[in-house]
Order: structure tokens, then C-alpha cells, then sequence
């Protein structure tokens, strides 16, 4: 990744790349190559691209909040699509639902080093971005309830005893902190 003032810079330092690869008998991606316009309220104009992904993030413009209160537009990162979805993916592939013959603290052992990885590391910037994900795994905890102790077959019943839980062991899931609903809210 590399940062230029203007697109003329960025033109000559990827031509500039391009030829030093070829001298090493090596060539650039073209699909991982490209210049992005960082557009955020201060730039103008439209381009090609005016986003990319990196290391799990995708750089964009988002809403942002100045020190004033005001509200902009700047490039900023948050965890990317792909890595969102491989994430899904991942939680889809505990199926917790099956697991009926653990406990809640056995689940929360299991699953809090993945969970607590993901919040450390994307939640970083744009913890926001993770919320959907975060409340996918309470669904899934709460889909596990259900199954475990069938009194709970009610959802009534279920919201009871889910916000019971939540608030004697804050603590016991370790994306509670962010998120500890697990039905959808407005």
C-alpha cells in the first residue's frame, strides 16, 4: 500500500513498481493493484475505485463525527464483507443447536477465544460492523437454549430467561460487552 499526494504520483510510483518488478522477474497482480481515490468531504469527483480491501478491512468513506458533534464523511476502515462472511461461516460451522450436552460455561470456554479474536482485532475500527455478527452468536446461544431446556420453547419465556442470564454473568460471553440482545431491534 502506498500513499500519494496526487494521481500523477501514484501513476509514477506504479510505473515506477511495475518496472522494478520486472527486473526481478516478478509482476504485479493486476486485480490487487489499482489506485483508489480516498474520497471523503473534503475531495471531489468521481473515479473508478474509491475503495480496497486490506488485511480484512475494507477502506472506504463512512460517517464519522468530529469534535464538534459535526458529521463528515471521512476514508476510513472497518472489517470487509468477505472476512464478515467467513466469519458467519464459521459460527454456522459450531452448531451449537447440536451441542445440547454442554453447558453455557463450557460453550462460552469454546467459543470466547474466536469471539473475543474477532473483537480485538476488527472490532479495532468499526466495532459497528461487527454487531450483525455479534448477535448472529447470541441468536445461535439463544437457538441453544431453546433446544437444551424445552420450557424455554416459548420466546417469551426465552427473553426472560436471556435477559436473566445477561445480567447475573455479564461477563460469561465475552462479545456481552458489545452486544448481549440477540433479537432484532428496530
Amino acid at each position: 500500500m502506498v500513499h500519494c499526494a496526487t494521481e500523477r504520483q501514484a501513476r509514477e510510483v506504479l510505473a515506477a513498481l511495475g518496472g522494478r518488478m520486472a527486473e526481478v522477474g516478478l509482476q504485479l497482480h493486476p486485480d490487487k493493484t489499482k489506485i483508489v481515490y480516498c474520497r471523503d468531504s473534503d475531495r471531489r469527483g468521481s473515479y473508478e475505485h474509491t475503495s480496497f480491501t486490506f488485511l480484512g478491512f475494507e477502506f472506504r468513506g463512512r460517517r464519522a463525527r468530529g469534535k464538534n458533534g459535526k458529521i463528515f464523511t471521512s476514508f476510513l476502515p472497518a472489517v470487509s464483507k468477505d472476512a464478515l462472511s467467513k466469519m458467519s461461516a464459521a459460527v454456522r460451522s459450531w452448531r451449537l443447536h447440536r451441542r445440547t450436552g454442554l453447558t453455557m460455561s463450557q460453550l462460552a470456554r469454546e467459543i470466547n477465544p474466536v469471539v473475543r479474536g474477532w473483537v480485538q482485532y476488527y472490532g479495532a475500527f468499526g466495532l459497528k460492523e461487527l454487531y450483525p455478527l455479534l448477535q448472529r452468536v447470541n441468536y445461535y446461544l439463544a437457538r441453544w437454549l431453546r433446544k437444551k431446556y424445552r420450557r424455554l420453547s416459548t420466546w417469551k419465556r426465552l427473553r426472560i430467561c436471556w435477559e436473566r442470564i445477561t445480567s447475573q454473568y455479564p461477563a460469561m460471553f465475552s462479545h456481552w460487552h458489545q452486544v448481549t440482545w440477540y433479537w432484532r431491534t428496530g
